[in-house]
């Protein structure tokens, strides 16, 4: 098939493939990982600031920070201004993972660019922003 937007569900799908056989032995899921990658740039965060920063729907999020807390990933603790909110913070089990899970997330895009040159896989990664900002404004 000729679609662009077909062509990268199918890519994507194949990342978190490759990630998943990488992660399984981490203890975390590539579902996870874009929350994971906010919490060890920025620990501490609300449920909202995280569905501002990863674009996933409301409802995936909240099943999401329910496994990663059952997984020993995540606790939430009291706002100290906002008693509706919680803040999400990053377990010692999450953060000592950090390290090894950005390898297999790296490890896993390098699978995907297997034959490629520098320039090519770097005009696809430009490629590929470009048509997430115009996705941006739908």
């Amino acid at each position: 098939m000729d679609s662009a937007a077909y062509l990268a569900s199918q890519l994507a799908k194949g990342f978190s493939r490759s990630l998943h056989q990488r992660a399984a032995g981490l203890g975390f899921s590539p579902g996870q990982f874009p929350i994971l990658l906010e919490l060890w740039s920025e620990d501490g965060l609300t449920q909202k600031q995280l569905l501002e920063r990863v674009d996933i729907e409301q409802a995936t999020m909240a099943n999401t920070l329910s496994r990663m807390e059952r997984d020993g990933l995540i606790e939430r603790r009291p706002h100290p201004s906002d008693k509706r909110a919680q803040l999400i913070f990053l377990t010692s089990r999450a953060m000592a993972m950090q390290t090894e899970a950005i390898k297999a997330a790296i490890a896993a895009d390098q699978d995907l660019f297997k034959g490629f040159r520098a320039f090519e896989r770097a005009l696809l990664i430009e490629y590929i922003r470009r048509i997430l900002e115009n996705a941006k404004r739908l």
